[in-house]
């Protein structure tokens, strides 16, 4: 379904670390390839009211329930127009499973974890430090997201 390219960087210390790289908003993100269960085309979202407005609904995935996570609209990134050309990457962490709707999967990175720095620190909201680390791939700027912080919990917004 998708092309997806996989670059590696030689290591030192034998340590590497998988990453799936994807766009969203124009920008590159990633997150470990290991919380990764699938990789989906785009899917018609059932809304649910009261929900998020950066959770478009869910889907049924082979007869479980799936919420849908427009990761633009929950970065505060200006979302896709055309939703019908998104890719749902389906990721797990810890108890919770949910689709990231994306504009497209980029890359498999298998990169050395020397190279994954901590991003600078800026005043933000310290709740919604979504991102880990950086790296530079090919000229470049990767984030790497914080799947724990993206993941809503299920008293956040309930203010």
């Amino acid at each position: 379904m998708t092309d997806v390219s996989t670059t590696t960087e030689p290591t030192k210390d034998g340590k590497t670390i998988e990453l799936l790289s994807f766009l969203v908003s124009g920008q590159d993100y990633c997150v470990d390839i290991m919380s990764v269960r699938e990789i989906r085309g785009s899917a018609r979202a059932t809304p649910l009211p009261h929900s998020p407005a950066y959770i478009r609904g869910v889907i049924n995935l082979r007869g479980a329930v799936l919420p849908i996570m427009d990761l633009s609209a929950r970065l505060d990134l200006q979302s896709a127009t055309d939703t019908s050309r998104n890719v749902i990457i389906v990721v797990s962490t810890h108890d919770r499973t949910v689709g990231l709707m994306v504009d497209a999967v980029s890359d498999i990175l298998a990169l050395p974890e020397s190279k994954l720095q901590s991003p600078p620190e800026m005043p933000s909201d310290e709740g919604r430090a979504f991102i880990s680390a950086l790296t530079i791939v090919d000229d470049r700027m990767i984030r790497v997201l914080d799947l724990s912080a993206i993941l809503p919990t299920a008293n956040e917004d309930a203010a």
